[in-house]
């Protein structure tokens, strides 16, 4: 182990709640057949992980890095996250955007509970597709058979919605509506929500295709900000 490795991986322990480190394991759902099945926690804050990331995100290069995120333990991984988010927004240099987006798509496989996939994708693969024009790197993870992988692809839209673009976003939520666990539904209803708040008239013209489908988690999610009245008309499907 490098001696930067070391010192990430101590600051981290040092940090380690043991009612926190009690609770994550619920929380994750890591019990047998759940979603985060297997995932090990330190016990350690998010807001404490990006303390350490932001002190140590420029000493580390990437190979340190694949090492931490190949770690079984999840504040590793998402720490990781958080340096990679750094080095990709803190650099100008296209073949070190290039490389670190490499990097991304070559550990997925660590990439594998909702917070490491919400904290990261838009922040690097959403903002590089949408900034190279590369959105095929996005749908062919909304195509991927892997939960995961469809995950990161639509939430890697919220960079589009935050530059007012929406039909990538609305491209796969339809394209994964009907998918069968609820992390997808929750994860498409946030995205509809996002779009909405942008642009409400969108959000209405897409509601008034789809609502009477999604599923009710989704649906309770997407119109979570528009008004009381309207609210209930879709949830009792008056419209």
């Amino acid at each position: 182990m490098s001696k930067i490795l070391k010192e990430i991986k101590e600051s981290l322990a040092v940090l380690s709640i043991p009612e926190k480190a009690a609770f994550f394991p619920k929380f994750f759902k890591t019990g047998k057949g759940e979603y985060g099945e297997g995932d090990l926690f330190l016990g350690v804050t998010v807001p404490d992980q990006r303390s350490v990331a932001k002190e140590f995100y420029s000493k580390i290069n990437l190979k340190e890095l694949s090492e931490l995120l190949s770690s079984p333990y999840h504040e590793h991984r998402l720490t990781a996250l958080l340096m990679l988010i750094s080095k990709f927004e803190k650099t100008k240099d296209q073949a070190v955007k290039d490389e670190v987006i490499k990097f991304y798509l070559n550990h997925l496989q660590h990439i594998n509970n909702w917070d490491l996939v919400d904290t990261s994708c838009y922040k690097i693969l959403g903002r590089y597709a949408f900034e190279n024009q590369k959105e095929n790197l996005l749908r062919e993870l909304s195509k991927s058979d892997q939960m995961w992988h469809k995950r990161i692809a639509v939430v890697g839209t919220m960079y589009y919605v935050k530059k007012g673009s929406f039909e990538l976003t609305k491209e796969f939520v339809t394209q994964n509506l009907h998918h069968p666990h609820d992390l997808m539904h929750k994860a498409n209803g946030w995205l509809l929500r996002e779009m909405g708040n942008k642009n409400e008239a969108v959000l209405i013209d897409y509601l008034n295709k789809y609502y009477k489908e999604m599923p009710r988690t989704c649906l309770r999610y997407a119109i979570e900000k528009l008004d009381e009245e309207v609210r209930q008309d879709y949830l009792k499907g008056r419209i």
